[in-house]
């Protein structure tokens, strides 16, 4: 009877044991989210070095790697639209180490012309938005156009229409070319380019009349003369372009486009490790000298939406330009 009272009491401790063991288990990991990072973390980037989503990711790291005490390696994965570093982003573990920056249409719009390895729909999550920015229409400073309306008529008065460079096909860069091409009449005709640099510099020299490019890269050569802006897709006008007119005033409301460049990870990573991320990345954005640096680079701040109000945005916007886009034959 004795031994018998022994051993129940022994499983009792036992068991009670096991229970706070696996306390401890959860609290540890609960703790490891909480203290994330505890080693370096990998940004990869969806664009080449130097290029708009480069520029927010550095910025980004910078301001965490100080905060955290740990390093933020960007690592840019330029090429197919941003398909290559969402394959890399999903390849990588399932943790909160690597995680990816990239724009809203790698969502939104370019699953429509590339066909990817995996529905970012699914397959990837915003967890903030770190900056956003409409895009602006800019010409070849020897066009002889000072406005969106003799854009047009230019246009119309050629039988080839203008061609007009975008920064990747399948982009809003591409989009909105179309959208306009649509709403006006006017012929524009694409060309795709693997980035804004190669595309700015044939405007610059007069190779390619037009394009639709982000404002962080667009800014510098509009300010110095080098091309002309035209017209812009944010709603309101630009605090960095105050003379120039959104397409809305022109009366081109379906040209009204933000799109925003965001850090995403893969969709399997656990909820916990999401929050976790979303709270540092939080006092980021809201911190001056983040903001600081965006507006310098030519980028308008974060509006701070949460995760499933960017994700319900994404869709919609994929819904939209899927209609845009059905029926017109894209050339990549």
């Amino acid at each position: 009877m004795h031994t018998h009272h022994m051993t129940r009491r022994a499983l009792l401790r036992a068991t009670s044991a096991l229970t706070l063991a696996s306390y401890g288990l959860q609290a540890s990991a609960e703790n490891a989210a909480d203290a994330w990072p505890g080693k370096p973390v990998r940004l990869i980037v969806a664009g080449p070095a130097g290029g708009n989503a480069d520029v927010v990711a550095r910025a980004l790291g910078d301001q965490l790697g100080r905060s955290l005490q740990h390093p933020f390696v960007v690592d840019p994965k330029p090429g197919a639209a941003g398909a290559l570093a969402i394959n890399d982003l999903m390849q990588a573990p399932v943790d909160a180490y690597t995680l990816l920056v990239g724009v809203s249409s790698l969502v939104s719009e370019i699953p429509h012309i590339i066909k990817m390895r995996h529905d970012t729909r699914k397959a990837i999550t915003p967890l903030a938005e770190l900056s956003r920015g409409g895009l602006v229409l800019v010409a070849a400073p020897d066009l002889p156009v000072q406005n969106l309306k003799e854009v047009i008529a230019l246009a119309k008065s050629r039988p080839e229409g203008l061609s007009y460079a975008s920064y990747s096909p399948g982009t809003m860069s591409h989009v909105a070319g179309l959208l306009l091409s649509q709403a006006s009449g006017a012929r524009l005709v694409h060309i795709g380019y693997k980035g804004s640099t190669p595309g700015l510099s044939d405007v610059m020299g007069g190779h390619t009349p037009l394009m639709f490019d982000g404002m962080a890269t667009s800014l510098p050569l509009i300010r110095s003369g080098k091309i002309k802006a035209i017209a812009v897709t944010s709603a309101q006008r630009s605090s960095l372009l105050p003379n120039v007119p959104t397409f809305q005033e022109l009366g081109f409301p379906q040209l009204t486009y933000t799109g925003w460049m965001g850090l995403w990870a893969n969709a399997a990573l656990p909820a916990a490790a999401q929050n976790t991320i979303k709270q540092q990345v939080q006092a980021v954005l809201e911190a001056q000298a983040y903001r600081k640096i965006l507006e310098g680079a030519g980028f308008e701040p974060s509006s701070l939406r949460d995760s499933a109000t960017l994700h319900k945005e994404l869709l919609a916007d994929y819904e939209r330009v899927g209609k845009v886009l059905a029926g017109t034959d894209i050339k990549l």
